[in-house]
């Protein structure tokens, strides 16, 4: 049975287990007591993931990841810019994981993550990350011919592909987490009906324009195969060690506050001492203080 590793996943209503049904998972939670609470909550959840933030720098002995997976316009963006309004910046690492690129397919599938790790001290957020590889890829098969793959892979044989994947998915986040990264995964999910309400409220506001490409439209044609692709990801790759939330993500206000209080309910767990002074470096420290006081 898989045990945890640096730390116990936040008990939730969200939280995925193997026996995932993408189906019945909420869009809508039943729990949202309306925005202005939310936007309290969200604020109170900042504050202390502000200072925790601040310790996990100190201690530079755990790196958090924040991996974010969502449906176009479920609110990624967003929720990273919400949730992290309050960290240090020198403290983050943001990337955003879009078509690889010609050097990037020249490695395995994992490469480019795989650089991207937060260092100790650090937390990295990834908008989309390499479960890219068996959901996108997944729904388009035909991205696989520019990976160059030792053996192509026939129809036949895709399943087996997915499933190879998603062991190495696993393999990879145990040996980070075994390395101090804290890894948690947040699935927005947003329903195809409000999907396309944001969709339309980018056509009509021409500041908003640029958020919209033709394409969104054309991928959310593909609603089911993505839907039947994340249902098999998430229930695969969900561990103890990087467990994964699917959280409701119509109302933006409710998704945010989730996000952080589960990201604040995680890091209070991890021993994070501020580190501690050598008596040469005390000594140092109440000289200096002796020296300021004399001159007031």
């Amino acid at each position: 049975m898989a045990r945890p590793i640096l730390f116990e996943p936040v008990k939730s209503p969200f939280l995925v287990d193997d026996n995932f049904d993408i189906s019945k998972a909420v869009t809508e939670s039943d729990d949202d007591p309306g925005k202005a609470p939310n936007v309290e909550a969200l604020e109170e959840a900042v504050a202390k993931l502000m200072k925790l933030q601040g310790k996990l720098y100190a201690n530079s002995r755990y790196s958090v990841l924040l991996v974010f997976q969502a449906m176009d316009a479920a609110g990624k963006d967003g929720t990273i810019k919400a949730v992290m309004s309050g960290v240090n910046p020198q403290g983050c690492q943001v990337s955003a994981f879009k078509s690889p690129t010609s050097d990037e397919l020249a490695h395995d599938f994992m490469w480019r993550c795989q650089n991207a790790l937060p260092e100790r001290g650090k937390i990295g957020i990834w908008n989309r990350s390499h479960y890219e590889e068996v959901l996108v890829v997944r729904v388009h098969p035909s991205y696989l011919d520019a990976q160059r793959l030792p053996q192509q892979p026939q129809p036949k044989d895709l399943a087996d592909l997915w499933e190879q994947r998603y062991e190495s998915i696993v393999a990879a986040e145990k040996h980070w987490a075994r390395n101090g990264c804290v890894v948690l995964k947040f699935f927005l999910n947003v329903s195809q009906k409000e999907q396309h309400a944001r969709f339309l409220e980018r056509v009509n506001d021409p500041d908003n324009h640029w958020k919209f490409n033709a394409t969104d439209l054309s991928e959310s044609h593909n609603w089911k195969h993505y839907m039947s692709a994340y249902q098999d990801a998430l229930r695969a790759t969900a561990r103890p060690w990087a467990p994964w939330y699917a959280i409701p993500a119509d109302s933006k206000s409710f998704m945010r506050r989730a996000v952080a209080e589960i990201v604040v309910a995680t890091l209070k767990q991890l021993d994070l001492p501020y580190p501690q002074l050598a008596d040469e470096d005390r000594a140092a420290l109440e000289a200096a203080r002796k020296e300021l006081e004399a001159e007031r």
